[in-house]
């Protein structure tokens, strides 16, 4: 993987980039928000990580102009906050991940993994299929068999994550995750709620089987 990292924090930079390179990928390190976008809007990165405060612009803000300037690799945004709400408004900017300091390596390298295994989101890929399924990521628009469906914002989240992981499991703690923002479990039937509403619309509607119960593990969504 080729990475990218706008981190100030020399000692956070430094543990990180010979994580990275142990693991035999090329990261390169940028220390302040300006010329980590320079650099993010003149090279293809299939990760990029962005600290929440940089000197000069807000971490945030800062995927806001990278997705502005239609620059589209996935981002992680490394943070010392970790209330709800700053993780709402960081996935709402354009990151697609979002993770509190302190960490642990390992966990890190999972997670940039799994965002380089998604779809790249471009000019030219700018629509999810699954057989008669479509997504657009631009108007937000689903379709099946033709016929628009009408999404709920959670269960569009929910079904753009299943698409993105199209084949693969997308688990119970991933969709807390990533649609709601939680890093921890809330003992609730949140997620098997959302998806059910979602399957009525996307499956049963159409006597269909694109969403999958992998059960005690999570989802998978498949034509």
């Amino acid at each position: 993987m080729k990475l990218l990292l706008v981190e100030d924090d020399l000692e956070i930079a430094g543990f990180i980039t010979k994580g990275f390179f142990e693991q035999g990928h090329s990261i390169f390190h940028e220390t302040e928000a300006k010329t980590g976008l320079i650099r993010a809007a003149s090279e293809h990165f299939d990760v990029i990580i962005f600290d929440r405060m940089l000197p000069g612009m807000d971490g945030i803000d800062a995927v806001r102009v990278l997705r502005q300037s239609q620059v589209y690799s996935p981002v992680l945004i490394l943070t010392a906050k970790d209330s709800i709400g700053d993780r709402v408004a960081g996935l709402e900017a354009g990151a697609d991940d979002y993770m509190v300091k302190p960490f642990a390596f390992e966990e890190l390298n999972a997670r940039v993994k799994a965002l380089a295994r998604r779809q790249p989101f471009s000019e030219n890929s700018t629509q999810l299929t699954a057989g008669p399924l479509t997504l657009d990521k631009l108007s937000r628009k689903v379709t099946h068999s033709g016929i628009e469906l009408e999404l709920l914002p959670r269960e569009y989240q929910i079904l753009e994550l299943l698409l993105s992981n199209q084949g693969e499991l997308v688990t119970k703690t991933m969709l807390l995750e990533q649609v709601w923002g939680f890093q921890f479990d809330p003992n609730t039937s949140l997620v098997q709620t959302h998806v059910s509403r979602l399957r009525n619309k996307v499956d049963k509607a159409f006597n269909t089987e694109l969403i999958k119960t992998v059960r005690g593990a999570g989802y998978v969504l498949s034509f």
